[in-house]
């Protein structure tokens, strides 16, 4: 089984307009709430893979309510853990006649130092019950930085494949847990470790850099440019599939749960890239976060194209002749 790890969960309400006249009163005609935040994005994306899963998250007050509420709907498997501060909100406006998506978010929802300690005896009970275990989103305080850091230790204590897909201050302290794989889009890097990646060979040496600290997968997106990834210390650069976007949102998340869906079903690493890409893709082209079916992600899947850097990693068929 899989386990998500959100720590600063979203409540979203979208309001759909057909058009805003800005400094006026404009009336939507729907609206409607989703749940948000990395990790239940993967959530979502992995029940429509078929693989089984369950996320774990801090919920409190009356948006913590009504989240519960929406995954129960969803039908995510999940348990909270209770907090004494209301669960953060946020607005999305949808104008159509101009294509527009604007977001609007609360403060976040900070958690007490006791909060955290609940939190992370719990995490302990859990990782070791799972097969993999994805550490993703932001953290919402400075006292909740601790929690990753402290999951990625625990994954390796009991020989638990972690992923983290995470930004901010606790990002260097993650990276030094050694996750098993890592996903960041290159200006979350840049702004998270103060760094200035901008050329391909600076996302290559980075990629050798996360290998010498025991990483042993990493992924590099750009939105829609060329995605570095490395598997140990062979590196590939792919050619992600055009797309007409209609909303990028979460589409990290989706390449993430095709990530997790060709380790849990053992799949060459080049197929996992494909696979992961394509959901990425057909992501981008919709309006609903990670929640792509098989059908889409084929429309993309031939369009990936992957090339080898430096070294090539020999791929023996080890599959049964009798």
């Amino acid at each position: 089984m899989v386990l998500t790890v959100t720590i600063n969960p979203l409540l979203e309400r979208r309001l759909f307009f057909k058009k805003i006249e800005y400094g006026k009163v404009n009336r939507s005609y729907n609206e409607v709430f989703k749940t948000g935040g990395k990790g239940i994005n993967v959530s979502r994306q992995l029940n429509h893979l078929k693989i089984k899963n369950q996320a774990y998250l801090p919920l409190g007050g009356t948006n913590g309510k009504i989240y519960r509420e929406i995954l129960k709907q969803e039908k995510i498997d999940f348990i909270y853990q209770p907090t004494n501060n209301e669960t953060r909100h946020g607005f999305l406006t949808i104008e159509e006649s101009q294509n527009n998506l604007t977001s609007y978010f609360s403060l976040n929802a900070e958690l007490s130092p006791k909060e955290v300690d609940q939190f992370k005896a719990r995490l302990d009970k859990m990782i070791q019950n799972c097969s993999t275990v994805v550490f993703a989103g932001s953290s919402p305080c400075e006292s909740a930085n601790e929690i990753f850091p402290y999951g990625i230790e625990l994954a390796n204590k009991h020989d638990k494949i972690s992923i983290l897909d995470t930004y901010g201050n606790h990002l260097s302290d993650c990276i030094e847990q050694k996750p098993f794989v890592i996903h960041n889009n290159i200006e979350e890097l840049n702004s998270s470790l103060k760094m200035n990646i901008k050329t391909d060979s600076d996302k290559e040496e980075f990629l050798s850099e996360l290998y010498c600290k025991g990483i042993k997968m990493a992924f590099l997106t750009d939105g829609p440019n060329d995605t570095f990834t490395s598997k140990f210390d062979f590196h590939y650069k792919i050619k992600n599939p055009v797309v007409k976007e209609a909303d990028p949102t979460g589409s990290g998340d989706a390449f993430v749960a095709g990530i997790i869906y060709g380790l849990e079903k053992s799949l060459i690493y080049e197929d996992t890239i494909k696979f992961a890409s394509a959901l990425g893709a057909a992501n981008a082209s919709k309006m609903d976060v990670c929640n792509v079916i098989n059908d889409e992600i084929n429309l993309f899947k031939d369009k990936v194209k992957i090339f080898t850097l430096g070294k090539k990693m020999k791929i023996i068929d080890d599959s049964p002749t009798i």
